[in-house]
């Protein structure tokens, strides 16, 4: 049986420059940018690029997983935090959400171009550890009887998805002050 060599160092280290300038290129110049101008600004040659990505389509499945697996290690330090006695599950849960609706307003170009050429992360592995980790904050924070008992992992999907990615820090933080609370036992039984 043959084992696969490990990539060597510089073809590490390339795939690495490639996708940190397709993030910033793609969030600057949205879909529209170019591979010749993703190498560039790499410091690669163009056929190294397409060496590691063969597609525009590929690159952006990549960045996006790359976006996807940091969201998964922040839930995952988020849950370890509550799990190791530092740190309530509501508020883990309220500072995640806003860690990931920053992200998402720097990275939208990257989703959006994501979105444009169809591109899907291929291992659905870090999607379970986000979901996994949420769950588990989830959990805590209705054990804790502070999270109502009818939050799900996917609410928290949801509120994503309607967060104001496009509007101004301000308007971010107060969209997060307005809908926190309705994650809360307490809300709900003040709002009753």
């Amino acid at each position: 049986m043959t084992q696969a060599r490990a990539p060597r160092a510089d073809a590490v280290r390339n795939r690495k420059k490639i996708l940190t300038a397709a993030s910033e290129q793609i969030t600057a110049h949205g879909p529209e940018a170019g591979m010749d101008e993703i190498a560039a600004a790499a410091g690669v040659a163009v056929g190294t690029l397409y060496r590691h990505f063969p597609t525009k389509t590929d690159l952006v499945a990549a960045v996006v997983a790359e976006y996807v697996a940091r969201v998964a290690d922040d839930a995952e330090a988020a849950l370890a935090r509550v799990a190791d006695g530092t740190a309530s599950a509501l508020e883990e849960l309220t500072a995640f959400l806003g860690r990931v609706i920053e992200q998402s307003a720097t990275d939208r170009a990257v989703k959006a171009a994501a979105q444009t050429l169809g591109a899907q992360p291929g291992d659905h592995a870090d999607e379970e550890r986000a979901s996994a980790a949420v769950a588990g904050l989830i959990r805590a924070g209705q054990a804790d009887g502070d999270i109502h008992a009818d939050i799900t992992v996917n609410d928290i999907y949801l509120l994503f998805s309607t967060a104001p990615a496009d509007q101004p820090p301000a308007a971010r933080n107060r969209w997060l002050a307005l809908v926190t609370p309705g994650l809360t036992i307490q809300a709900r039984r003040t709002a009753s």
